[in-house]
């Protein structure tokens, strides 16, 4: 049943003319009001500038890609490698041909932020969009996601997850490009434990992300092979993905455990954090602690010294995440790849001396 600009009226209890000014925000309305507008047009899924069933086969230009912080270096290469593929090389004339016009949306890693961008592209029709990085692991979340997916993947949107596991209870996504985290995890602390390390600290991602729980899996599942495993709990420190978490986490663990000799980080950014808080306790890096992080980012080759880092192909799989997208490329069986993940030894890492 196609939804009118009166059914989000009567819904609202307004007038269309008010429901037409808050969409358009060309004219004052009082925050309540606008409020239930707001509120009506999600409830009814209503669709902008036009009848919905219409705009059902018709999308737009639009290609979205969420990240979660397009500054991250992580998030930064995979956005702009799908963005390479949507909006194409063009003519050298400046016409517009068969590309699209990719937006990034920065979600700051707020659940409610990637439901609302979802609203807002569908609400324009988007052709494509483009989920990066890892997904929260709450129900409620999961079962809004299936909803929200459920409704692009009817309007006819394109719906392809780059570095992020299929989403449970949905077929509405064309394609899903997961990363071997749990893999890479694994083989980095085979790499520390064959090095000699026996005492490892983990600084994990935020709780609840699927990209922290596989890679925390890889790495106690490496533990537990080696009978190393013990109070894996005092020796991992959650936190975001950032350089000050890395800091902080580890300057922790290393109070708790003053027997550790390795420190895993959930990410190479979080390993610069963590480099840093060993050497401001005056130990070096790897004589008295290796260190070791996860991407292989660009800057990590030129830390000092080099980081062992797990590499993923980001660029890799943003670029087919685009051409995903465009349909340029057939999905794989089944409308899932996993990508390989490459342990990189370089000099943070080493037998240890104590």
């Amino acid at each position: 049943m196609t939804v009118t600009l009166a059914d989000v009226a009567a819904r609202a209890r307004v007038s269309p003319a008010t429901v037409s000014r808050v969409l358009n925000g060309n004219y004052p309305v009082a925050s309540s009001t606008r409020e239930r507008v707001l509120r009506a047009v999600d409830d009814l899924d209503y669709v902008l500038n036009g009848p919905a069933s219409s705009l059902a086969a018709a999308t737009s230009d639009l290609v979205g890609i969420l990240v979660n912080d397009i500054a991250d270096p992580f998030f930064g290469i995979m956005a702009g490698a799908a963005q390479s593929e949507i909006g194409g090389p063009g003519d050298g004339t400046g016409r517009a041909g068969g590309e699209k016009l990719a937006v990034v949306c920065n979600t700051g890693g707020s659940p409610e932020r990637e439901l609302t961008y979802l609203t807002l592209l569908q609400r324009q029709r988007a052709a494509a969009v483009v989920l990066t990085g890892g997904a929260l692991e709450d129900p409620a979340h999961q079962a809004a996601m299936a909803v929200k997916l459920a409704r692009l993947a009817d309007a006819g949107t394109r719906i392809v997850f780059c570095g992020r596991p299929p989403l449970p209870g949905t077929d509405a996504v064309t394609a899903a490009l997961a990363f071997d985290n749990r893999g890479g995890a694994r083989r980095l602390t085979e790499h520390l434990i064959a090095l000699g390390h026996r005492r490892v600290g983990y600084v994990a991602g935020p709780l609840e992300r699927t990209t922290t729980r596989h890679r925390l899996e890889g790495h106690r599942e490496a533990m537990k092979a080696a009978g190393l495993y013990g109070d894996e709990e005092n020796v991992t420190v959650h936190g975001p993905y950032d350089r000050s978490s890395g800091y902080d986490a580890t300057l922790e663990l290393l109070r708790r455990e003053p027997e550790v000799t390795a420190v895993v980080a959930a990410n190479d950014t979080v390993a610069l954090g963590a480099c840093a808080a060993v050497r401001d306790l005056g130990l070096r890096i790897p004589e008295d602690v290796s260190v070791a992080g996860f991407d292989d980012l660009p800057f990590s080759v030129d830390a000092v010294p080099a980081l062992t880092t797990v590499r993923l192909p980001l660029y890799e799989a943003g670029a087919r995440a685009g051409r995903l997208a465009m349909g340029k490329e057939e999905p794989p069986p089944g409308g899932m790849a996993t990508i390989g993940a490459e342990l990189m030894e370089r000099g943070s890492t080493a037998r240890p001396a104590r």
